[in-house]
């Protein structure tokens, strides 16, 4: 790699640029350097605008205005490809403006003011964003200017909406490793040491016909036959049947996820489900309990009786106990992130940032769900009892708890690799519904199926970062690398509701995973401060200065819970670091890795000195005469 893509590659900064108005994925445009290395040179450079392969300049408008909120107006050019939307200053001294938005960010797009609008910079387009911003160009009034350019914009940002492919089915960037191949369920599944005497592996749902929701591979008791499982698919709401998440490698107590039982106002009961449940509860010896976590205010659980869902009954299920965790649906959700957005973005009012928060009450939200996670957490690391969660339907506050209780759990979800492994298991192969969720290629922004539930949740995971900073060996910039792909488009990770949806469109074959990208560059995420458990499984080597492993109980108080200013306020310049730490972070990760190195050496050298010690024949002594 030549010094200038070194440089390139080094000063990369993904949440703390100095550029107020840059985008948090420029970095990523700039792959050909940081994939030199590995001999690929995947995108090329067009004018002022690099393109990714894959990537084609659809349209061009000249003499536009960007309005930024901070830095005041900037003339140049806007320049629309199939991936981002670019602009660029035509005045040198003004380059601090340049953006580079990926399309799959754009929310809406609407025209601002007519052809007979007064006034400087009263004639343009606005671009709402759905990662906290909004972005405002003026355009010149005559000969209609801007339709050209909007129209485009409006076709690129939502091509599901005009049925053309999303970008990650364009993309062909090659990468030294097949991100796809991450998550094997048999696997992970193994890892955990199942199959077992109480749990095994099925492939009853290969084709999806049990439940079209969820993955093809499961793990459930070993004394269910196949015909029990069919019969509790049909009382729990879209078939989403109670099946393992996780197993405590030690007393077999077991985290298991389900959708709502089909009880309805009447309370019907079903002999085939509550013994399902018994059986789960069996498979754990240390036992005679189980707890059923339920993730909603236990006023909506009981309103869903009306719509024919509900919750168990402790009448009905002999020990279990019923808990109601308080957590709000995606509408609140939604509501809840949109007021941040208004406190973040443009303007921060000083007088009132404590109060606006509050209002939000996003932190509270957060609060609620990372303490949900830790009644789970104690339950199972502690009382060595089986825990079942579910909400309404499983795929959105069900899959935050279970995923958030792993990470608090077992150390290995908390290694880069591991952290992927539990994204694709709980949130992709159990069928969040990230399409819908995040509206993927759609114009209906106003669709109420939007909801920030994943965000919340790596929102969460950051709030663990920030309590046990030596714990994960990743750093908050995966986390924001994540949340930028999770609407950028360019990979196909994150596309589609359900596996089910992906194998039909062919997903791992026609696109890239993000995985690939990640981890091509690991050296971009690695926690310096990492302090890493003994072993992950029986075949790793154990290391000297590894610590035994440990679970995470974090504090879910409003005292201690902050707001992610990097991700949320990243926008902002008041709002930024002025001295941005990724860098420093990558010398200590390699300072690291030589300390480490040099003291296996001398750990080598000191082994073979006593080696050779034991081998040499002592010495006789002389004989003494008198």
């Amino acid at each position: 790699m030549d010094k200038h893509n070194s440089s390139e590659l080094l000063n990369s900064d993904f949440s703390l640029s100095k550029n107020a108005s840059s985008d948090s994925l420029d970095s990523d445009s700039k792959s050909s350097s940081l994939n030199s290395k590995h001999g690929q040179e995947s995108s090329h450079i067009l004018g002022d605008i690099q393109l990714l392969d894959g990537e084609k300049v659809m349209g061009v408008a000249r003499d536009v205005t960007y309005l930024c909120p901070y830095s005041g107006p900037s003339r140049g050019v806007l320049k629309v490809t199939n991936y981002q939307l670019h602009f660029r200053p035509t005045d040198v001294t003004s380059l601090q403006a340049t953006l580079s938005v990926p399309l799959g960010v754009v929310s809406r797009i609407e025209k601002v003011g007519g052809a007979s609008s007064k006034g400087e910079n009263s004639y343009g387009i606005e671009v709402f964003c759905k990662d906290m911003r909004n972005l405002r160009f003026a355009h010149k009034q005559e000969n209609h200017s801007r339709r050209g350019i909007f129209e485009k914009l409006q076709q690129l940002a939502f091509p599901l909406s005009h049925r053309l492919p999303l970008f990650a089915f364009s993309y062909s960037e090659s990468f030294t490793e097949d991100g796809w191949q991450v998550y094997e369920p048999v696997v992970e599944l193994r890892r955990m040491g199942v199959n077992n005497d109480m749990w095994r592996i099925t492939r009853i749902n290969d084709k999806y016909e049990i439940c079209d929701s969820y993955p093809s591979v499961w793990a459930v008791p070993a004394a269910a036959n196949d015909d029990l499982l069919r019969s509790v698919a049909a009382f729990r709401s879209r078939g989403r049947i109670p099946v393992l998440a996780w197993i405590h490698p030690s007393s077999q107590a077991t985290i298991t996820r389900c959708s709502q039982p089909l009880v309805g106002v009447s309370g019907k009961r079903s002999r085939e489900d509550e013994r399902y449940i018994q059986l789960i509860m069996d498979a754990n010896a240390q036992a005679h309990k189980l707890f059923i976590m339920d993730a909603r205010p236990s006023a909506n659980a009981i309103a869903n009786k009306a719509k024919g869902g509900g919750y168990e009954s402790e009448d009905a299920y002999q020990n279990a106990e019923l808990v109601f965790l308080d957590i709000h649906n995606i509408h609140v959700m939604r509501e809840s992130l949109r007021k941040l957005k208004e406190l973040c973005f443009p303007q921060i009012d000083q007088t009132r940032w404590f109060s606006g928060i509050e209002a939000t009450c996003w932190l509270k939200h957060i609060k609620c769900i990372l303490a949900g996670a830790v009644r789970i957490v104690d339950k199972v690391e502690n009382h060595k009892t089986s825990v079942l969660v579910h909400c309404s339907d499983g795929w959105d506050r069900t899959a935050q708890l279970t995923a958030l209780a792993m990470l608090m759990l077992d150390p290995y979800y908390r290694t880069l690799r591991g952290f992927q492994v539990l994204i694709e298991k709980e949130w992709l192969s159990f069928g969040h519904k990230f399409q819908l969720r995040i509206g993927h290629g759609d114009e209906r922004h106003s669709d109420a199926d939007r909801s920030p539930v994943f965000v919340q949740w790596v929102d969460c995971v950051w709030q663990l970062q920030q309590q046990f900073p030596t714990a994960f060996e990743f750093t908050e910039r995966l986390l924001i690398t994540i949340v930028d792909h999770l609407y950028s488009c360019r990979f196909g990770t994150f596309l589609f509701n359900t596996e089910r949806e992906r194998a039909k469109e062919e997903v791992k074959t026609k696109t890239v995973s993000l995985w690939s990208y990640i981890n091509s560059r690991q050296d971009l995420y690695l926690n310096p401060l990492y302090w890493a458990p003994s072993a992950f499984g029986p075949n790793t080597p154990p290391s000297p200065y590894a610590r035994p492993q440990t679970v995470l109980v974090p504090v879910a108080s409003l005292r201690i819970i902050k707001l992610w200013k990097a991700l949320y306020c990243r926008w902002n310049p008041t709002m930024r670091q002025q001295d941005p730490i990724f860098q420093r972070t990558r010398e200590l990760v390699a300072l690291r890795a030589q300390l480490e190195a040099a003291a296996a050496a001398a750990a080598g050298d000191h082994a073979a000195r006593q080696h050779r010690l034991a081998l040499t024949p002592p010495r006789v002594a002389s004989p003494h005469h008198v």
